[in-house]
């Protein structure tokens, strides 16, 4: 028996979409350490969080990602299999319904301060009076690359949040948010179909500002050198509908879009942004902004290396 110390890996985690998009890339399926369970250095790690993202899918199959904040502790593990998000948490009150047991779920643990970031995979085995219980399917590390580090500058008593104001096509608030941006969230699905690794997944992009462009409704997004194993583009492949969170990080405003998706594996335009080694694009089919969502403000301390290196759109 293995221990959570040293956790079985799984010998099949990648599903078609994935192991489509190792041959578009062109990079050959990689070596890779994702585990059926928490090594236990990931379950302390989670523990250790002030916030953390999440991502499902709606009541019509749209991927919905989400963040909860919360101070140190407020998520557990009991065991390598299973965490626990505490319901005294700061939730958003639109993505509690979405709940249900054997939900398919994504999380990723990121601290902005140490550029650290964890992933789980799994789904829902219950919320209720003490909270949202996970069981884990999968869990690995990411790399640091392109994580700015921040560090929290403010936690406000009382957050004191507004309403969330829906639209279809972009307006000025949301185009300074994108325009400004050097992190967003993307949260993407499998679809229906049941097979290896298949679920839903929520990772971290970041650039300089400026490197996503604004065509209209149309968002175009350079995919810099990742860990290659392309779980973003490969539920792509199988499920083009997605879903994009952007925090102020000076203010807590959120901005959540949902969209379908297009890879442009070749590109006329691939290497611009400068370290782009291909394009995807994101086709806005609605939207909505919710100023003061979060009770977290960080500043930002500096750039990562690896996103110093990437350019941004002329």
């Amino acid at each position: 028996m293995s221990s959570s110390m040293n956790p079985p890996v799984n010998p099949q985690p990648f599903h078609d979409g994935e192991l489509r998009a190792h041959i578009e890339a062109g990079t050959g399926t990689p070596g890779f350490a994702i585990r059926e369970m928490m090594p236990d250095q990931h379950r302390q790690f989670f523990s250790s969080l002030r916030f953390v993202m999440l991502a499902t899918t709606d009541t019509d199959g749209w991927p919905v990602a989400t963040i909860v904040t919360g101070p140190q502790g407020f998520i557990s593990s009991d065991d390598p299999q299973s965490l626990r998000i505490a319901a005294t948490a700061h939730w958003q009150e639109s993505f509690t319904p979405l709940l249900d047991s054997d939900k398919a779920i994504g999380m990723l643990g990121i601290e902005f301060s140490t550029r650290r970031r964890n992933r789980v995979n799994g789904y829902v085995t219950a919320f209720d009076k003490d909270g949202l219980h996970v069981h884990v399917e999968q869990s690995f590390g990411n790399c640091p690359k392109y994580i700015q580090a921040r560090e929290v500058s403010n936690e406000m008593n009382d957050c004191l949040e507004s309403p969330r104001e829906f639209f279809t096509d972009l307006n000025d608030a949301a185009k300074k948010i994108i325009n400004h941006a050097d992190t967003f969230f993307v949260a993407t699905a499998s679809g229906n179909e049941v097979m290896n690794g298949s679920g839903v997944d929520i990772s971290h992009r970041g650039g300089m500002p400026g490197f996503i462009r604004i065509d209209g409704n149309t968002l175009t997004i350079p995919d810099f050198v990742g860990n290659r194993y392309f779980n973003t583009l490969g539920n792509m492949l199988v499920e083009p509908r997605a879903a994009l969170l952007f925090i102020d990080f000076n203010t807590g405003d959120l901005l959540h879009l949902q969209g379908t998706t297009e890879v442009l594996w070749q590109s006329d335009e691939t290497g611009n942004p400068v370290g782009a080694e291909r394009l995807w694009r994101f086709h806005i089919k609605s939207a909505w902004i919710k100023s003061n969502a979060i009770p977290l403000q960080w500043t930002l301390r500096e750039f990562a290396p690896t996103t110093e290196n990437t350019g941004v759109w002329a």
